[in-house]
């Protein structure tokens, strides 16, 4: 073979356009045949869950802020007047690797991995619920991306499949968020003092995506030391705490007993200064 001829193949091969390869990393997806039929004609999902959307193609990126996005727009919609720090503790719910990663292993999209008992067995727990969270993501994003409408599906189907969660914190009775406040107005003075305490360790749900605390409240003063006034639960600490305030406001009579001797004590006051101000003006 020439110089010239064998130029031309070394060419030739290097132009040749390499075959389109669908398998990721151990973070990735599906392969092509099994992500182009992965969920046809809405297959039927397990147990009381939504259907998995179809989808047209595979995409691998940008699912992560799908939902993040999707998981905001639905909180803000359907509990508006929750605080802000308390919207993002829901969120973080929603959208954490354990949440998505249980969607994974629900619908089976973990086993659709290539080599999915090799991967899962080479990684530790950590990664392997990282990467079962990655795939729900690509699902999502390949969802929105597939069609024009896309987003709305995802919408709609994240809507279904939180609902739960949601329901449970709309459900959720909670106290007047100024009962800290009002208990503080009734109880407080020079020298007294108000504890909010963890009770206990925060309750882990695993597989719901969310923890429960429990706070008591003590007061200090008024002839009390260190006096359990209530008890609160929420999820969060404020929101237990609140409910401990609220309980605290409701412990009758010992509340009452204590606002009591507040109020015998500033009338007291209120009597030596006006007995005092008599006394000046003689």
């Amino acid at each position: 073979m020439s110089t010239f001829d064998r130029k031309r193949k070394v060419n030739d091969d290097q132009n040749v356009a390499p075959r389109k390869k669908f398998q990721r990393d151990q973070a990735g997806a599906f392969n092509d045949r099994q992500s182009h039929n992965a969920v046809s004609n809405h297959q039927s999902s397990p147990g009381s869950l939504p259907p998995l959307p179809n989808i047209d193609e595979k995409l691998e990126f940008l699912g992560d802020a799908y939902i993040e996005v999707i998981a905001s727009q639905l909180i803000y919609e359907r509990l508006p007047d929750l605080p802000a720090g308390r919207m993002s503790q829901l969120r973080e719910s929603l959208v954490k690797n354990e949440t998505l990663g249980q969607y994974t292993v629900l619908y089976g999209l973990d086993k659709r991995l290539k080599q999915f008992k090799r991967i899962q067995n080479e990684n530790k727990q950590a990664a392997w619920l990282k990467i079962k969270g990655d795939i729900f993501e690509a699902y999502v994003a390949a969802v929105v991306l597939s069609t024009p409408d896309g987003f709305s599906t995802v919408k709609k189907f994240l809507t279904l499949l939180w609902a739960p969660k949601v329901d449970f914190v709309v459900a959720e009775p909670r106290a007047s968020i100024k009962s800290k406040e009002e208990l503080g107005k009734k109880l407080l003075g020079k020298g007294v003092t108000i504890s909010y305490v963890d009770e206990r360790e925060p309750v882990i749900h695993y597989g719901q995506g969310k923890e429960t605390y429990y706070v008591g409240v003590y007061l200090t003063g008024w002839g009390w030391e260190n006096q359990y006034l209530g008890s609160g639960k929420g999820l969060s600490k404020g929101v237990a705490g609140q409910e401990a305030a609220a309980a605290a406001l409701n412990n009758h009579p010992l509340i009452d007993e204590i606002i009591a001797a507040r109020n015998a004590f500033y009338d007291q006051r209120k009597e030596e200064e006006r007995q005092k101000e008599n006394l000046e003006k003689e």
